[in-house]
């Protein structure tokens, strides 16, 4: 699947997106697999409260099962002005 990284997700992290192999059953289990890639990932993830998923471009919860998903994308939440 592809991951999308936005903002200081992206800063921190250092890429705009990957392709990344996964069996994780849900959005928070690919952020631990991810986590446990390298510090800056586990740096970029450190504080969920903070960022915000899309799957497939649909807002989407922690728990959101990853069967079949073809994106997931991390951002921080948007502000308007």
């Amino acid at each position: 699947m592809d991951v999308l990284y936005f903002a200081w997700v992206r800063e921190r992290i250092g890429l705009p997106r990957e392709t990344v192999q996964t069996g994780a059953p849900t959005v928070a289990d690919l952020v631990v697999e991810l986590r446990a890639r390298e510090a800056r990932y586990d740096m970029a993830f450190s504080d969920l409260t903070a960022l915000r998923v899309a799957v497939d471009q649909e807002l989407a919860e922690w728990n959101t099962p990853l069967a079949g998903v073809r994106e997931v994308a991390f951002f921080p939440p948007m502000t308007g002005g």
